[in-house]
């Protein structure tokens, strides 16, 4: 416990230093940004636009998210499990190209069968350029943001975060129309990666001697078993949380949809804080650190982060939601449940980065594909029973039942 409450100067200044402090502080501190920055911006969405509108945008934000995990290939992952021993140069080039090209023909996909999947969407069919270049740049921030984190620089990763969120700005431009709110978040996104990209090759410059590739195969190769793996691990895992807003507008309508997405984007401030010191224990697993060690200093450092964080969110939720408007305070039961949740959501997220490093890929994925499964299955039953709290239920299920995988299943990872 003292290196988590430092009792003198010389322990704080270790904490300071430590790689993984470091990181975490960076991703912490990135994550609070863009969900305070993101927080202003539904604020004003809310103002602008009606809810309808607001539901429409938000799932088709959500879909172009759905369609950047599709595409990753699992590809995001290896760039962190291999940067350190590999070269950068080539890995950062393969992976762009080859995910640019799943991009491309996924999207392709996507608009192809609309009228099928998501008919409320199909307006995307007279806006393609705008949809293609949103779910391209949004794609390729991944790419950039885990390589960053990679190279132990995750200061960048804020400084690329930073320009995505220049869509509180881009909001208020009045000839974007109906979809200005997608708009915002593309062209936003798209400035971004260009710093990124620029940045990323100034700083993996390779060295004269080293052979350069645009497509380095046996990078390809040496990372398959690892990127299909956690392609499968990411598509199983992200799935629910992108596909459930397309859910609630073909189940509950456009409104609700609204309602599911602000109260989704408040609580999310309690993902990010297990999401940024896994992240953190994933990296310096990868760089050799002691996984036992670091594993220990994230748990308690994710939970006393955690309590009076969701303490204060259970609070004051019902004053938090109203800054959206006196209708959005209808999410608040959802909101309280859904905090209760996050306890849970952060031991399954410790558990898939031992996971990573020591390359325990089958039980990642079976426990990702048990939490999926329940967490789509039981929101569809849920919310037909309960409304839109119902699949508030549905998280607190599925990551009790991951939760309790996790506890039979960490015992394989001595």
């Amino acid at each position: 416990m003292d290196k988590i409450f430092p009792s003198n100067f010389r322990d704080f200044r270790t904490i300071v230093q430590d790689p993984l402090y470091q990181n975490s502080f960076y991703l912490i501190l990135t994550m609070v940004l863009g969900a305070v920055l993101g927080f202003i911006f539904w604020i004003v969405a809310a103002q602008l636009y009606t809810q309808e509108e607001v539901g429409i945008n938000t799932a088709l934000i959500s879909a172009v998210s759905l369609l950047a995990i599709i595409s990753y290939l699992g590809l995001d992952q290896s760039i962190i499990r291999f940067f350190p021993d590999k070269n950068k140069f080539n890995i950062m080039t393969t992976s762009s190209v080859v995910i640019l090209i799943s991009t491309i023909l996924f999207g392709i996909i996507f608009v192809l069968g609309i009228d099928l999947w998501a008919p409320d969407l199909a307006l995307v069919k007279n806006n393609l350029l705008a949809f293609f270049m949103a779910l391209i740049a949004f794609t390729l921030s991944g790419i950039t943001g885990n390589a960053f984190i990679a190279l132990r620089k995750s200061k960048y990763y804020f400084y690329q975060n930073l320009l995505m969120n220049l869509r509180v700005l881009l909001i208020f431009i009045p000839f974007f129309g109906s979809l200005g709110i997608f708009l915002s978040f593309g062209i936003s996104v798209l400035i971004a990666i260009i710093f990124s990209y620029i940045l990323i090759f100034k700083i993996i410059k390779p060295e004269t001697t080293e052979k350069v590739q645009i497509i380095d195969w046996d990078f390809l190769w040496d990372s398959f078993h690892f990127s299909a793996g956690n392609y499968f691990f990411m598509l199983f895992g992200s799935i629910p949380v992108f596909i459930l807003p397309i859910i609630v507008l073909n189940v509950l309508g456009s409104g609700q949809t609204a309602y599911y997405y602000i109260t989704y984007t408040i609580a999310s401030f309690l993902f990010m804080l297990s999401s940024a010191f896994s992240t953190s224990l994933f990296v310096e697993g990868s760089h050799g650190e002691s996984l036992r060690e670091n594993t220990k200093k994230s748990l308690i450092a994710i939970f006393s982060l955690l309590i009076p964080l969701a303490g204060l969110i259970f609070i004051f939720g019902e004053y938090i939601l109203g800054l959206f408007g006196s209708d959005y305070v209808n999410g608040l039961d959802l909101l309280r449940v859904m905090i209760i949740s996050s306890f849970l959501y952060s031991i399954c997220q410790v558990y898939y980065s031992i996971g990573k490093v020591r390359n325990k890929i089958k039980d990642m994925i079976l426990v990702s594909l048990v939490i999926s499964i329940l967490l789509i299955g039981s929101s569809y039953f849920l919310m037909d029973i309960f409304g839109i709290v119902g699949i508030g239920y549905a998280w607190v299920i599925s990551y009790l039942a991951g939760s309790i995988l996790v506890i039979l299943k960490i015992k394989n990872l001595k």
